[in-house]
């Protein structure tokens, strides 16, 4: 296929695949001949939940599109950008699960970072995230699903776990520019900092 025209369209005939859209790329690494990209993910068909994030494995055999359709290679992916996706439903048990990934076509780049400060009001090691409000309204609280390309430092700059971040704690957050429009929003943090 030398274009992709529709992301709903595009068949795999004899494979069990999971769409996602507007997944924000948390990760990229490489190894050899094959890339790694790590999604985090709100919208998906075929998923066992709703939202989640799954490391996809990127080779010669996947199909890779910018915006306008074009093939690109797998070197043009970058954290921060919004992906739809196709990958296998056969997903190894850890944690994020890894898949084959068929299909990426990039939704929207990142153009930049912005910075969020706000006191965290929630910390769930089980899932991930951080949940801060930016002021005394609940309806400022942002959700950051933290990867494992997220930097988070202590008040002194030393690298600290998510398990370490407790409620009441005020952080600079560091994010991708896009958000869910989901209650509360959520979007990729890059590095979180305890600044009191």
């Amino acid at each position: 296929m030398d274009s992709f025209d529709d992301f709903n369209s595009f068949s795999m005939p004899n494979r069990n695949v999971i769409r996602v859209f507007s997944a924000v790329i948390e990760e990229v690494s490489r190894d050899r001949n094959t890339t790694f990209v790590t999604i985090a993910y709100n919208d998906c068909i075929g998923c066992a939940r709703s939202s989640g994030s799954v490391r996809l494995v990127v080779n010669q055999d996947t199909a890779i599109f910018d915006e306008r359709g074009r093939n690109i290679r797998a070197g043009e992916l970058r954290r921060g950008m919004m992906v739809d996706a196709g990958f296998s439903s056969a997903m190894t048990r850890s944690i994020p699960p890894q898949a084959q990934a068929f299909f990426i076509r990039i939704v929207r780049r990142a153009n930049q970072t912005i910075t969020t400060t706000g006191r965290i009001i929630e910390v769930n090691t089980r899932n991930n995230y951080i949940l801060i409000l930016r002021n005394q309204n609940p309806a400022s609280a942002i959700r950051f699903n933290i990867s494992s390309g997220t930097t988070i430092s202590d008040l002194f700059g030393r690298r600290i776990g998510l398990s370490s971040l407790r409620p009441g704690f005020r952080v600079r957050v560091e994010h991708a520019t896009f958000m869910t429009a989901s209650i509360p929003p959520q979007t990729t943090a890059f590095t979180v900092q305890v600044i009191r």
